[in-house]
């Protein structure tokens, strides 16, 4: 990893008396100050080469690469969201809703089986497969579905590949009386058969999107046509930390709760920071949630873990970090997984929500300064990372997080036993559960009868 500036030292890491700060929103981690914005709650990063950027660009990645006929309504956006995260009313009931509907603060857990098991580091999970609806999105569609009320759009649209961005906007929407369209592709809408059950039943229209792959990036072709068409009506609830600004900024901003909250709560457990990080990466707003808090912190390890897939071959998995070059993809300048004419590759990943052949520019920045890692665990391994954590732990993950819990499994053992792991299980495997089973041979009969 090449070397950065950081704010913090060593001796800030161990949390002696408190973190050392330098701003208002640092103290509230210790000292319980309060912000007042979303602005100031999120203002995490002092890091010069890793601070957001207020025009939407992360070095060389990011940006708005638009259609002159979505310039004037992306921009409306970009002002809105400006106005609202600085707005006092509006983070009021952003977090009212992350309270009482949400349920957040989400608790960490440790993992005495798994770990003792293991041997080496000690496995800790940020636990927003606890959420209401299952995982990490609602964190940002409650906030998107607020700017949308705010700026008197009728409807939310936006793609979903394992469906959890689906149902937590149909979610949010329900919640604040707006419609929602969500477009899905159709290999996603068979294999996360409840999800889909769930979006209908919040009152949500579920588009099937057969083109070509049949999967996310159709979806999110699909979703954006349709949004082109009829800006007025609709706000586009981008799903991740992908898209043209402000998108990638807003859902990193809605998101970085999940960090700040795991940075306060380890301090206050173990008196001390984790040694690694550890986040699934497809589009990345889980990863970008996690790592945010903890990018000054140069002692702490960040590792995004993206899908290995079926193999290394190309269509046989969803390495962007691993195999992308620079490109343009959904509006951003990126990391792409694409041919020689620029055409996205097909991408294939056990995980609906992680076959997309981009990724947010923000990660891609990050690689591109070295202060992130990314790494990739295949099919395989993501299954067998399913099924010890449910037997050993008592905890069903999403196919998605096992990626990350798969890579900690492979690196705790190489750890010593007084370091730490923290992993964002990012969501939680119901939705996954048939598809397992079928995997698997798994079947829904007793394994005896009594008579």
């Amino acid at each position: 990893m090449t070397p950065h500036p950081t704010h913090r030292g060593p001796e800030d890491n161990a949390l002696r008396g408190g973190a050392r700060t330098d701003r208002a929103h640092r103290a509230a981690l210790t000292n319980h100050t309060e912000p007042t914005t979303l602005a100031e709650a999120t203002d995490l990063v002092v890091t010069p080469e890793l601070a957001p950027a207020a025009d939407g660009m992360f070095g060389p990645y990011g940006g708005a690469v638009l259609p002159p006929q979505l310039a004037g309504p992306m921009q409306e956006v970009a002002e809105a969201y400006d106005e609202a995260r600085h707005d006092p009313e509006f983070y009021a009931e952003y977090r009212r809703l992350l309270r009482d509907v949400v349920g957040r603060p989400s608790p960490i857990t440790p993992l005495d089986r798994l770990s003792d098991e293991l041997g080496g580091a000690r496995i800790v999970l940020k636990r927003e497969d606890l959420n209401h609806t299952g995982a990490h999105k609602i964190n940002h569609t409650i906030g998107e579905a607020l700017l949308a009320k705010g700026m008197g759009k009728r409807s939310l649209i936006a793609e979903t590949g394992a469906g959890q961005h689906g149902v937590a906007l149909a979610t949010a929407a329900a919640l604040v009386g707006l419609d929602c369209e969500i477009h899905m592709g159709a290999v996603d809408v068979a294999k996360q058969h409840p999800n889909v059950v769930r979006m209908r039943l919040l009152g949500t229209k579920v588009i099937s999107v057969e083109r070509e792959g049949r999967t996310l990036k159709e979806a999110v072709d699909s979703a954006f046509e349709v949004y082109a068409a009829n800006p007025k009506k609709y706000l586009f609830a981008i799903g991740s930390v992908v898209g043209p600004h402000p998108f990638p900024t807003m859902v990193r901003d809605f998101q970085a709760v999940v960090g700040a909250e795991a940075r306060a709560q380890f301090a206050e457990r173990f008196g001390a920071l984790p040694d690694a990080v550890l986040a699934c990466v497809g589009g990345g707003s889980n990863a970008m949630g996690a790592f945010t808090a903890f990018l000054d912190d140069a002692d702490v390890r960040l590792v995004g873990v993206e899908p290995g897939g079926r193999s290394p071959a190309r269509g046989e998995h969803a390495m962007t970090m691993g195999h992308g070059v620079d490109g343009v993809l959904h509006g951003m300048a990126t990391r792409v997984l694409q041919d020689a004419d620029g055409e996205p590759d097909p991408v294939h990943s056990i995980a609906s929500g992680l076959d997309y052949p981009g990724v947010g520019p923000q990660h891609a920045r990050f690689q591109q300064l070295g202060r992130v890692e990314y790494v990739a665990e295949d099919d395989p391994a993501v299954l067998d990372a399913f099924q010890q954590l449910a037997r050993l732990e008592g905890i069903v993950p999403a196919l998605e997080s096992s990626h990350a819990v798969a890579h900690a499994l492979r690196i705790a053992p190489t750890m010593r036993p007084d370091q730490r792991i923290l992993v964002n299980l990012s969501g939680r495997g119901d939705k996954d559960v048939d598809y397992v089973a079928e995997t698997l041979g798994i079947t829904g009969e007793a394994d005896e009868v009594v008579r």
